[in-house]
């Protein structure tokens, strides 16, 4: 029943970012309410972090259940996994304001961001928590590992999906240029 609760919480966690995301309720909030829409990127920030830290919390009080027992090859894998993922994370971060990812609501249309690590693909930050989440669960090898690891799999196309919606509607033809040059998820080893 707990790791029931944890897909359950995760599933929440995934709707509700998406919905608040939405390029629709952004037009409404900025019509209706204007003053309030200035702050939103924010809370929305704000509240995406809490509810990921109540998701830890909760994450941290499941009973250890194993799926495989621990191997020490698959530890050095699973290590190795989840740096590659802190490094395309980071990598991602750089290449954007943190200040206008967290705060500002309106980005500008020059805003768009296809230099770095988004030349190669066009999800970084997505690509980054898969790997931390994969590399989690070959090193902890317990099922709530591999319940954070498959809802996050679930959440991803529908999650690109709407963003690129979002993406499409702001930047354009400008953005669907660089849909056609950039992979969505996983770079081009050859080109």
């Amino acid at each position: 029943m707990p790791y029931l609760l944890m897909a359950l919480s995760w599933a929440v966690f995934y709707t509700i970012h998406s919905a608040l995301a939405a390029t629709k309720l952004k037009r409404i909030l900025k019509a209706k309410w204007p003053n309030f829409y200035k702050n939103y990127r924010l809370l929305y920030s704000l509240l995406s972090l809490v509810l990921f830290f109540l998701l830890l919390v909760q994450a941290s009080l499941l009973p250890p259940q194993l799926l495989f027992p621990p191997i020490q090859i698959l530890s050095h894998l699973g290590y190795l996994v989840a740096t590659l993922g802190v490094i395309v994370l980071l990598r991602s971060i750089r290449e954007i304001s943190v200040r206008k990812f967290l705060i500002e609501s309106e980005p500008d249309t020059n805003d768009l961001i296809i230099q770095g690590i988004y030349s190669k693909v066009r999800h970084p930050l997505y690509l980054g928590l898969l790997l931390i989440f994969g590399g989690y669960f070959i090193v902890s090898g317990t099922l709530g590992a591999g319940i954070h690891l498959a809802c996050l799999m679930v959440y991803l196309p529908f999650g690109i999906y709407f963003e690129e919606q979002n993406l499409l509607e702001f930047f354009g033809e400008k953005y669907r240029e660089y849909q056609m040059k950039v992979p969505a998820f996983f770079p081009r080893l050859f080109k």
